[in-house]
């Protein structure tokens, strides 16, 4: 299962790199950038699962960063955490308001900021934390690694497994064959994406192997959904 993964943007370097380092201990997959405009690339490149945001930062600042991707369909449900020197409460009602999910003074405890961080992945990849996932009659314990549809266990292979965890985790979430390569295979693996036709096909027969209706979603031009 791939780590959840950050997009930790501060134009200091050394707060950088320490931010980085404890981000990784946590079990983060880091990726970084020091200022907005580059923050807002990496953003459509990687689909981080959270952004860790500087406010004050050269190009575009992070409030105005955050302001854009709160505003597009398909990236406001990523968890932002803003840091900021600014401690003043319209400072801190203000960057909430833009659309930060979580508002962090410099400077912090970082034994605060990483259960912070923690907090907020919970919250959009719950498979992280080895719990139940489940979705119309779909059943997937990410601890034990089995899957059950209404009483039957059903026999997926590790890869099946990943897609299906990354499907149930966001129903009626539209997937794109090359998000799915990336969030099932890695993003520094290459694979073709028919390979991912292929494994939602295999998924496909898992889950319909005991005569139960075809969950997946096919939607022409876009991707795989689930529901």
């Amino acid at each position: 299962m791939q780590q959840p993964r950050v997009l930790l943007v501060e134009d200091e370097y050394a707060q950088r790199e320490v931010l980085a380092y404890n981000l990784a201990a946590e079990g983060f997959d880091v990726i970084q950038a020091d200022n907005g405009e580059d923050a807002l690339m990496l953003v459509d490149e990687d689909h981080p699962d959270m952004i860790i945001l500087d406010w004050m930062m050269p190009k575009i600042s992070g409030i105005e960063v955050c302001r854009r991707l709160k505003m597009r369909p398909e990236t406001r449900a990523i968890p932002i955490i803003i840091l900021s020197a600014r401690a003043e409460e319209v400072d801190r009602v203000r960057g909430l308001e833009t659309g930060a999910d979580d508002y962090v003074i410099k400077p912090y405890s970082m034994v605060e900021l990483m259960a912070r961080a923690r907090a907020q992945i919970r919250r959009v990849r719950p498979s992280t934390q080895g719990i139940v996932l489940e979705f119309d009659g779909i059943r997937v314990d990410t601890e034990t690694r089995r899957v059950y549809r209404g009483d039957k266990v059903l026999k997926l292979g590790p890869t099946e497994f990943r897609l299906l965890v990354a499907l149930i985790e966001k129903p009626s979430r539209v997937w794109s064959r090359d998000q799915l390569l990336d969030r099932v295979w890695g993003r520094d693996i290459y694979v073709d994406t028919r390979t991912v036709d292929v494994h939602v096909g295999r998924l496909r027969k898992a889950l319909c192997a005991h005569g139960d209706p075809d969950p997946i979603r096919t939607v022409r031009g876009a991707g795989y959904a689930l529901g």
